[in-house]
């Protein structure tokens, strides 16, 4: 199975994610971007796997619970969980604000972790969506914990687009809020990604591993409480920095 095929057959579990009802071949084959040749032996490997099932009175296929059963006995026994999580959870309670946990892919931050606030109005991004280095309080965490050599050569074959009418696209200005951040131990970001959205966060080191812990919110909402949380995050990073 090529690079490709490992592609399209995340887009078809994506597909039936976001139809939430089963899909003919056809329209897996729209879904996916691919001909219906290619779809139907995708769709038939996956079948023959017990992965998908069709459902003749509906005139197409649904997937069984089997790749839900191996994701929650992945899910039990993820180190990143296991370590982060019950301090998240305490974290989330002091604040009552979203907790991101994050980890650099390339010139990307990935979300590996999101508990959310429990306040009706709230930053509620999903696991694996990815947020721009430049522009996120999680992404200057992980850009400033580099050594200053990577994060140069880093820097500079990044493009900062603009996202919101405070995104920082200055090279100079992006290294400079670095610097503050490196200085005082944590980033913040205020507006940069989504408007009105206010987030701080540490880099923390574990077990060989950088990642970076946030807090999110809305800017009316965090803006007073940021010395507080700033604190809170750094003992954070400190507990699990200790107990690696």
């Amino acid at each position: 199975m090529n690079v490709k095929t490992a592609g399209r057959t995340l887009d078809l579990f994506e597909a039936f994610a976001r139809e939430g009802k089963p899909l003919s071949l056809s329209q897996l084959a729209r879904a996916i971007g691919a001909p219906v040749s290619s779809c139907f032996g995708i769709v038939r490997t996956l079948e023959a796997r017990g992965y998908l099932y069709e459902v003749k009175a509906r005139g197409g296929f649904y997937p069984t619970k089997l790749l839900f059963e191996h994701a929650r006995v992945i899910a039990s026994h993820d180190p990143l969980a296991e370590r982060f999580v019950p301090l998240l959870e305490k974290l989330r309670d002091q604040t009552g604000e979203t907790v991101l946990v994050s980890k650099r892919l390339d010139r990307q931050a990935v979300y590996l972790e999101v508990l959310e606030s429990p306040h009706s109005i709230r930053y509620s991004p999903k696991v694996g969506e990815f947020r721009p280095l430049h522009a996120s309080a999680s992404g200057k965490a992980l850009l400033g914990s580099l050594a200053p050599s990577l994060r140069t050569e880093l820097l500079a074959g990044m493009k900062l687009p603009r996202v919101t009418s405070r995104t920082i696209t200055s090279r100079t200005a992006l290294e400079a809020d670095l610097e503050q951040g490196r200085a005082r131990g944590w980033y913040v970001t205020r507006g940069e990604t989504v408007a009105d959205l206010m987030a701080v966060a540490v880099p923390v080191a574990v077990n060989g591993e950088t990642y970076s812990v946030a807090l999110a919110g809305p800017m009316n909402r965090m803006d007073g409480a940021l010395k507080r949380q700033a604190k809170l995050l750094t003992e954070l990073r400190a507990t699990l920095e200790r107990e690696s």
